[in-house]
């Protein structure tokens, strides 16, 4: 059987007598960095054969987590903190296993971004887990701009070196925004810090952050008052391709996706 297993996102106390077990009972242990889930095993007294399965070898990892399974063989699959496939390493294996037939199963535990929205106090009603922002500032951009009026909670995973730069733009796309940085969850020196986007994120940056932005008060949409074809053109011309603009579209305008689709046949990206 191949088990994904969560494992501790700070604190190594942090981990579930499931998963535990089930590591202890593995035959084999695929991770992001051999070093750092030997730190963990070594924690509690395990002694499993590593095998790195990171973004530049995933495909590769899949097909032998595959053959070891097909043998007969117990297998986990951890990232170096939290679950894996969230913003790490493990969707292609996911993929892979699903395309092969092959069963897998979860060992759910801690998890970044849940508790950084309880430790912000903000609305967790609705909201949207949007991870690493793309690397490229138009590409950053294009996404934060389809989620300017989005009413719900939104959470992004960060580097520190990231930090001010996200919080730049956001500031310029959402406007005057509370917000709430979250770093160094579960450890020492956790630290939960308030903030407005006007203001910028006063201090020096370190850890692995998850900042939390409020969503969008109510507000009438004038790109509403288009009618959907104008609407859909509206954010073709900005960049975004056919399927971006119906997205934003439907998240404006509270619309189904099929319907908006319907009124945009003959538009060509």
């Amino acid at each position: 059987m191949i088990y994904f297993v969560a494992t501790p996102i700070g604190n190594l106390k942090d981990i579930t007598l499931r998963a535990l077990e089930t590591l202890k009972e593995a035959d084999a242990v695929f991770c992001e960095d051999t070093r750092h889930t030997l730190k963990l095993l070594t924690a509690y007294q395990i002694k499993k054969p590593l095998f790195a399965c990171h973004k530049f070898n995933e495909r590769e990892a899949a097909e032998k987590i595959i053959a070891f399974s097909r043998e007969g063989k117990n297998i986990c699959v951890v990232s170096d903190a939290g679950m894996p496939v969230v913003s790490d390493p493990g969707a292609v294996v996911a993929r892979k296993l699903r395309e092969a037939g092959e069963a897998y199963t979860v060992i759910p535990g801690a998890c970044a971004f849940v508790s950084a929205l309880a430790l912000s106090a903000f609305s967790s009603e609705k909201f949207t887990f949007l991870g690493f922002l793309p690397d490229k500032a138009g590409e950053r951009r294009r996404v934060l701009e389809s989620y300017r009026d989005a009413r719900e909670t939104l959470i992004f995973h960060v580097a520190p070196q990231d930090v001010d730069a996200y919080v730049k733009i956001m500031y310029e796309i959402f406007g005057s925004r509370a917000a709430c940085a979250v770093r160094e969850i579960t450890k020492i020196h956790e630290e939960v810090i308030p903030f407005d986007l006007a203001a910028g994120l006063a201090g020096e940056k370190r850890g692995e952050y998850v900042l939390v932005v409020e969503g969008a008060e109510e507000r009438e949409n004038p790109l509403n008052a288009l009618s959907v074809r104008e609407h859909v053109a509206h954010y073709m011309r900005k960049g975004f391709d056919k399927k971006e603009a119906i997205k934003a579209v439907c998240r404006d305008r509270g619309t189904s996706k099929n319907e908006v689709y319907q009124e945009v046949l003959d538009f060509r990206e």
